[in-house]
């Protein structure tokens, strides 16, 4: 029998694998990983989660009762928007002159997620396809000051009028967006009221969504586009996880389950605004990747994910983690706190296809996802993908992906390099594959150098994490020529997104727009004291009536305030922590020296400008419940030689034009203060790391490989 009682479960649900990260009360972990079940999730994560028992000699039957808390991040929320598979028709109301909103949209929003020269001409910009239709949308005139003054009063007959047509049309859901109504809400209420009022008189029940309950910050295509994507991907990917916990409670488990925010934290899936949680997956490696930071001392740390559709980069300079309030997400702007962090389309999954005209070789947009590629007789898939090139360059053991339970045929792979790629190029199909997983890679290597350089910084001032299910197979080739202080590869690194999971807090946030200039003179600093002091106050009740309705006590909740700030004039601003209620004297000086600091901190090479003055554009809160979280243990190292029952044999692999008779390790019989010589293959059911010729790859304490040239 098992010796190990789990206690943390912790879930990332990706588009190609449901990988899990559990917990014992020790804080030893073991991972799991299955295929994806995106039309039920339950399915795939409790295949992975028996994966992983599966490595403690135990079953879910045995270790349910004893979980403490489950911890779910996943992309299901984001497919259905990209896939525009979201629920609806959904009515909208917006100030009168503002209908067009979803047609004309914004330029940024236009040449989002365009390549550059893309953004260069705008014959090639492409409208968004309008989540909600024109018809769907009507106009009511009133209008409210930015100072949040009274200018139009409400028609209230044009608002019980538009609400009767669009019932008529068949909504499912009404969302009431003014234009400056984060300002002052009175309007939006006051609608809300007839809405409601109308509804009972013509019979119907439908929910009502305001911007200025949710969301009230300033943007308004924005916060609209958000309140909208609320109502047609959060919604309908609630049940998903209300049938997570459902299966959970059936097999026995009484723990909590909780999903992670864009933020860092996590909430329950009751949240009111669930939509928080949109992006959540990504955002577990870089709550991991600061994990390690604390763990190792790193000042900097670029963090790398290589999932099956996307790369997704963070950065954590001088220990500071940037939040961004207006993302752009599946080429939408959303007003939306989230840590910082680019995504582009270049994953393993990512499709390869050469352009006839011009014989060049072009990757995606579109990804295998799940399917992985052509290689698995089963996905369906006839174009080949970046795993297919791995396959046919002897990278993956066709015959020990997921540890064998997944079939993969080589041969059908490079038939299908061959026909597709290499025939049109005029060259070998290992040529071709090469050349394509190499592209794949430079891809990789110049959206993270830019990412860098953009910081005011250089490769040489920080060290880079490789994760995901394809970070370790790919960190070699897209690190080459950068002098990064270290390329650190976690041996859980296809389930280190689920590890961050496991970390995070059990949080909510809320984000109020203040628009404040700090001005010199005493008694407007007063007022501006008192101001920030009752948007804190506004924001710790809400996240109060959270927690109440979670069953936990709002008294033992760590409530945390900070502002976003900016030097006057600025493009973007920043967070800064403060202290409440503020000093109404000498408070914000304080906040302003703090500014100041962390500017210096985050942007080492631009220059500070107080003389332009600074300007508060948000007041934030969030309310902290600390929970358990992981330990990494701690082995003894052993000597550079790896144990013979550990080496598996050789195969050829193919590398800069060449074959290579490369050594084949097993990841879990290597130990702490083994060192691997490339060329190798170190294989675990989860991942593959590549240690190309000239490198090697050494495993440390916490068994995480270092990956250096000879």
């Amino acid at each position: 029998m098992s010796q190990h009682s789990p206690r943390i479960l912790a879930i990332d649900a990706g588009g190609t694998m449901t990988d899990t990260f559990v917990v014992d009360e020790t804080g030893a972990f073991t991972i799991g990983k299955a295929q994806t079940t995106p039309d039920q999730e339950s399915e795939g994560l409790l295949t992975s989660f028996d994966d992983a028992l599966r490595y403690w000699n135990t079953d879910r039957a045995s270790v349910m009762p004893k979980l403490q808390t489950t911890v779910y991040s996943g992309t299901s929320m984001l497919n259905r928007l990209l896939e525009r598979r979201g629920d609806g028709p959904i009515g909208v109301l917006v100030s009168a002159g503002m209908e067009d909103y979803f047609r004309m949209e914004r330029a940024a929003q236009t040449y989002a997620g365009y390549a550059f020269s893309d953004r260069l001409h705008v014959v090639t910009h492409v409208h968004n396809q309008p989540l909600v239709p024109r018809r769907f949308i009507k106009g009511i005139r009133e209008r409210t000051s930015f100072f949040g003054e009274e200018v139009v009063p409400l028609y209230r007959g044009e608002v019980a009028e538009a609400v009767r047509q669009l019932c008529h049309d068949g909504i499912t859901a009404l969302c009431i967006s003014f234009l400056f109504s984060y300002r002052d809400p009175r309007h939006e209420l006051e609608a809300e009221n007839i809405v409601r009022q109308v509804l009972q008189e013509e019979g119907y029940d439908i929910p009502v969504y305001l911007s200025s309950r949710s969301n009230p910050v300033r943007g308004d295509l924005a916060r609209l586009n958000t309140l909208v994507v609320e109502v047609y991907a959060a919604r309908p990917s609630r049940q998903q996880l209300f049938d997570i916990r459902d299966r959970m409670k059936a097999e026995g488990s009484t723990a909590p389950v909780r999903v992670l925010a864009s933020y860092g934290g996590t909430v329950s899936p009751d949240v009111e605004w669930l939509v928080t949680t949109l992006i959540s997956g990504p955002i577990g490696g870089i709550l991991g990747s600061r994990r390690l930071a604390d763990l190792y001392h790193l000042e900097n740390l670029v963090c790398t994910d290589v999932g099956g559709t996307s790369f997704d980069v963070g950065l954590i300079t001088e220990r500071e983690l940037l939040t961004r309030t207006e993302p752009t997400v599946a080429r939408f702007l959303l007003t939306l706190p989230t840590l910082a962090m680019d995504s582009i389309g270049a994953g393993t999954g990512t499709l390869v296809r050469v352009d006839p005209a011009v014989k060049r070789v072009t990757l995606g947009p579109d990804s295998a996802g799940y399917r992985l590629g052509v290689c698995n007789p089963d996905s369906g898939i006839i174009v080949p993908s970046i795993t297919d090139c791995d396959v046919a360059l002897g990278y993956i053991n066709p015959d020990y992906f997921l540890g064998g339970e997944v079939h993969i045929d080589r041969e059908r792979a490079l038939a299908a390099i061959e026909e597709q790629i290499a025939r049109p190029l005029g060259t070998d199909p290992f040529t071709a594959a090469e050349g394509v997983v190499r592209l794949l890679e430079t891809q990789m290597r110049d959206h993270l150098y830019g990412m860098v350089l953009g910081m005011g910084y250089a490769p040489e001032n920080y060290t880079l994490l490789g994760y995901g299910g394809g970070g370790p197979l790919h960190v070699a080739g897209y690190t080459v020529g950068l002098k990064f202080q270290d390329v650190l590869v976690p041996s859980w690194a296809a389930a280190f997104s689920a590890f961050g999971g496991a970390c995070a807090d059990y949080s909510y946030r809320y984000d109020r727009s203040v628009d404040m200039l700090i001005r010199a003179n005493p008694s407007e600093r007063q007022m501006m004291a008192a101001g920030l002091n009752q948007a804190w106050q506004l924001l710790h009740q809400r996240i109060a009536e959270e927690f109440i309705r979670d069953g936990l006590n709002p008294d033992a909740m760590t409530f945390l305030p900070s502002v976003r700030m900016q030097y006057l004039g600025m493009l973007d601003d920043i967070e800064v922590r403060a202290t409440w209620p503020i000093d109404p004297d000498h408070g914000l000086d304080e906040l302003i020296e703090r500014f100041d600091s962390l500017f210096a901190k985050i942007f080492a090479r631009s220059a500070r400008s107080p003389e332009t003055g600074y300007f508060v554009t948000t007041a934030i809160g969030v309310g902290v419940q600390v929970t358990e979280k992981p330990v990494l243990p701690k082995f003894a190292l052993k000597g550079a030689d790896p144990s013979r029952g550990a080496h598996k044999g050789q195969r050829s692999l193919y590398w800069n034009a060449e074959w290579h008779q490369a050594n084949l390790w097993e990841m879990d019989r290597l130990e702490s203060g083994n060192e691997i010589v490339g060329p190798a293959v170190i294989e675990a059911p989860a991942t593959t790391l590549l240690v190309p010729p000239g490198m090697r790859a050494a495993m440390d304490a916490y068994r995480i490989f270092h990956l250096t040239s000879k």
